[in-house]
């Protein structure tokens, strides 16, 4: 590990920000400008930093799908931009929608100046509103067909935000899809998805038509070849390589070519809260990326708020941390992408921000803002962008995706890069 003391550190990022341009949003010589997403602006602030956001996307469910008056989104676990035109999200079933805000009762029974619901604060958390799909007909979990739907756990939205694919075919199979990917060297444009709760990902022709193939046992969780113990996220290093983060009990990074050959597997369990700081262990394996260039695998050990670093076959280089301390106080970080700018982008459902960092750990920049209010974020858990610039997100515990586009002269070092080239 390349070791720096803080002080180099800070005069290190200082550096890479003066040459990549980020100099000219701090120049003294611009009356305004100060350090921020739009050199010069006058009022306003980087409430959504270099973005703002696109409203009315995606559409109500009912504009698109009859008979969905009064549904929602639900628990948005990723989405995934294939382009602007089609723009994939996955999800656990529908929430029954509500209508207009409820009046706040005072709850004196509960402590002086208890209420509900609170000024500005979202109604419902979404995460705990549904069960898995393996305990739909559980007690307690509220009540089906009236609460919650077991339905359009995949759908494809458009530029315009209308669903326009269902893939209401492969709904019996899920039981918390998690991740969503399509490798950016497949002609074909396979879809793949990850299901923590089921232990298995499933790779789609790009349609939906098929199911191509399983990875995993359905239902079954083991640390087998054959078995994942509650999966996460994918990553696509080349056209033959790929890697599986296994993940959420499991604590391994497993290495595959694409016929679903296991080449490498690595990870060992390891303490949480912040106290592991030995390479390859770790707790929590919650987000995985690659950068193709130097064929580095950047690992997520997300109960001890720290990115490791290895080689392409598992040997840990260096790692980096977001926090010191126990997750939660306050950041978690949710999940991760290395996009073509090379940078690490990072989704904190602690701080409800996304942060910017180069390959080395350096912190460059984040926004980002709780609330229900369009562009508010809370309990972002997937990412994409798409080759026009638009940045999207996908939220638990609110249960939307949301669509982000540039600002007219924002800086493009504040900007989630765009995808890896494809050969689409």
């Amino acid at each position: 590990m390349n070791k720096r003391t803080p002080i180099v550190a800070v005069a290190w990022a200082g550096f890479l920000m003066l040459g990549s341009g980020v100099a000219g949003a701090q120049d003294p010589q611009l009356p305004g400008a100060g350090f921020a997403a739009i050199p010069g602006q006058v009022g306003g602030q980087d409430v959504f930093g270099p973005y703002e956001v696109v409203p009315n996307w995606p559409k109500p469910m009912s504009e698109s799908l009859p008979g969905h008056e009064g549904w929602t989104y639900s628990v948005t676990m990723d989405v995934f931009a294939e382009s602007p035109d089609r723009v994939f999200l996955v999800q656990k079933g529908e929430l029954v929608e509500f209508g207009e805000r409820a009046e706040t009762i005072w709850l004196p029974q509960l402590g002086p100046g208890y209420h509900y619901p609170n000024f500005r604060l979202p109604l419902r958390q979404a995460g705990a509103s549904i069960p898995n799909g393996d305990q739909l007909d559980e007690p307690g979990n509220g009540r089906p067909g009236i609460d919650w739907r077991w339905e359009h756990c995949v759908l494809v939205v458009n530029r315009e935000g209308n669903i326009v694919e269902e893939w209401t075919q492969w709904d019996h199979l899920w039981y918390r899809p998690h991740d969503v990917e399509i490798s950016p060297y497949d002609p074909d444009k396979h879809v793949w998805i990850v299901d923590a709760d089921g232990h298995f990902m499933a790779k789609f022709t790009n349609d939906g038509s098929e199911l191509v193939q399983m990875f995993g046992t359905p239902g079954e969780p083991g640390e087998d070849d054959t078995h994942f113990r509650r999966p996460t996220f994918l990553v696509f290093m080349d056209e033959n390589t790929f890697y599986l983060a296994d993940g959420y009990d499991n604590t391994r990074v497993i290495k595959y070519d694409m016929d679903g050959n296991i080449l490498a597997q690595w990870g060992e369990k390891g303490r949480g809260a912040g106290q592991e700081t030995r390479p390859g262990y770790w707790n929590n394996v919650h987000g995985i990326a690659v950068d193709p260039t130097t064929r580095r695998v950047f690992v997520n050990d997300r109960d001890n708020g720290r990115v490791q670093v290895f080689d392409e076959d598992g040997n840990f280089l260096y790692e980096w941390t977001f926090w010191k301390g126990r997750r939660g106080q306050p950041q978690d970080i949710h999940s991760f992408i290395v996009t073509s700018d090379r940078k690490l982008w990072a989704a904190d459902q602690g701080t409800h921000k996304i942060l910017g960092y180069d390959l080395d750990g350096h912190f460059l920049y984040s926004w980002g803002s709780w609330g229900e209010f369009p562009g508010g974020m809370w309990g972002v858990h997937g990412m994409s962008s798409d080759n026009e610039g638009n940045f999207y997100t996908a939220s638990v515990n609110n249960g939307r995706i949301q669509k982000f586009r540039p600002r007219a002269g924002a800086n493009p070092e504040f900007m989630v890069g765009k995808p890896w080239p494809a050969v689409w």
